[in-house]
């Protein structure tokens, strides 16, 4: 599988730019820490295996083209083909839960809460940009479907139900959370001052950065979620975290506005 091409489908036409999404951005990440070579395209939801971005295409020699959907499935199937290494194969059975608790947090709780800022309360500036490649009637309706598709699994998933002060309050203590274990890793890290560290303080990084490298650069670059942007902003740790990562892994990137 050494040979195997793979082109990620990041739903943006530009290249050297990071996209609003969190889920493009680690896969990009888990790509880029096992400097693991690809291409990217902007792709459509509509041809998208699972309807949504991000996803990618396998070439392989003498193998059916292959096209997956979901970013956590995605690296699951490039480590059991031999793509990509099992970053978490050699930490403790307690690391690993710890790594799997980090990742649910972000995944399943901070991107709900994260639709909501986006979507509901910011939608006007979300809408253009998602839909950019559509002509602007056409974006009408379907930011429109968007919006209503969002609000209905945000009411069934519980968000829609908490005050937009009390989701803003739990986006805060999240941040908060993460802060707290970066100072930590990096307290404990055994690098150089300027070299980049990772969550759990280990020489390698785990899947739970990849996940929170695209939670951070997702918030940092996204002009539809500006209280996001302003929470992050407000930990150094966290940003310090982030650019260390850019300039190591992404250089051909633009950066978040400083």
């Amino acid at each position: 599988m050494s040979s195997t091409s793979i082109t990620v489908f990041r739903g943006f036409e530009a290249s050297g730019y990071y996209t609003w999404s969190p889920f493009v951005t680690k896969l990009e990440a888990r790509l880029r820490f096992a400097k693991v070579p690809y291409t990217v395209d902007s792709g459509s939801p509509m041809k998208a295996p699972r309807g949504k971005i991000p996803y990618v295409q396998l070439v392989a020699p003498d193998q059916p083209v292959q096209l997956i959907g979901d970013s956590e499935l995605i690296i699951k199937q490039l480590v059991d083909e031999g793509v990509l290494e099992d970053c978490n194969a050699k930490m403790s059975r307690l690391d690993q839960v710890h790594d799997y608790s980090v990742r649910a947090l972000l995944e399943d709780k901070l991107y709900f809460y994260q639709v909501y800022e986006k979507w509901i309360e910011n939608y006007y500036a979300m809408r253009p940009v998602v839909l950019a490649a559509l002509p602007y009637p056409v974006q009408l309706v379907v930011g429109l479907l968007i919006y209503r598709s969002n609000k209905q699994t945000l009411q069934g998933q519980g968000t829609l139900r908490f005050t937009s002060r009390e989701i803003a309050d739990f986006r805060q203590q999240i941040w908060q959370h993460i802060s707290t274990l970066l100072t930590a890793a990096r307290t404990n890290a055994k690098v150089s001052d300027d070299a980049v560290f990772w969550l759990f303080g280990k020489q390698e990084p785990s899947e739970a950065d990849a996940v929170l490298y695209g939670f951070i650069v997702g918030a940092l670059v996204c002009s539809a979620a500006p209280d996001s942007q302003a929470i992050v902003r407000s930990f150094p740790m966290i940003v310090e975290y982030a650019t260390r990562i850019h300039e190591e892994f992404f250089p051909d990137y633009a950066i978040w506005e400083r």
